[in-house]
């Protein structure tokens, strides 16, 4: 790991994933999580401030990043005592089957290196009657700018983390076996190729 990675990247991620846009999202999405919660890509913790505690019995957050979770973990102190973390990745999570209520990705299944290993691994998790939350930014309806996204990506991947601009965010989660019960698509403030935004919920499918 650089020192770009360790040190910065942390905190860049922290700071552009905090803006208004994205927050505001949260604050409509997050509050509806209920019971026993999995929070896959959690990051440094930009969620915490929007679950109701009262609704949710306990938050078992997932990343690999350490110096990410580092931040998570001092945000937590001053949260609830209902936040746990594994260290690990998104794709493979050592957690019993059929266990959760609620699962969260938030603005990191841009970045998971194979998103539908971890949407696999959310619709393990889940219980039959659970659903996916989500709030991610993705593939622009545009194809003009569709083709900047796909264009930038390669080099965007290299300093902001991983993240890909030009992920079909609403594909990737049918294609994990969820059906859209809520499925909203905008802009937010920002360059239109990272500020098309997908939001809201996905239970299992009854069919699957």
């Amino acid at each position: 790991m650089s020192l770009y990675e360790k040190y910065f990247l942390p905190k860049l991620l922290d700071c552009c994933c905090g803006m208004e846009g994205f927050q505001k999202k949260r604050a409509q999405i997050i509050p509806r999580v209920h019971g026993r919660v999995l929070e896959i890509g959690i990051g440094s913790g930009l969620n915490f401030d929007f679950y109701n505690f009262d609704k949710v019995t306990e938050v078992i957050g997932v990343d690999p990043a350490v110096s990410s979770l580092a931040i998570a973990k001092s945000r937590a102190k001053d949260l609830n005592s209902k936040i746990s973390f594994i260290e690990t990745s998104a794709e493979s999570i050592d957690l019993e089957s059929s266990s959760f209520d609620s699962a969260v990705i938030g603005y990191s299944l841009c970045t998971i290196p194979k998103p539908m290993e971890a949407l696999t691994e959310a619709y393990r998790l889940l219980k039959p009657s659970g659903s996916l939350f989500f709030m991610e930014h993705g593939l622009a309806p545009e194809p003009k700018i569709q083709k900047w996204q796909h264009r930038i990506t390669p080099v965007w991947k290299k300093i902001s983390g991983g993240c890909n601009l030009n992920r079909n965010i609403e594909e990737l989660i049918l294609s994990g076996g969820f059906e859209f019960k809520e499925l909203k698509k905008k802009y937010i403030k920002g360059p239109k190729i990272a500020s098309y935004l997908y939001y809201g919920e996905a239970p299992k499918a009854k069919s699957s």
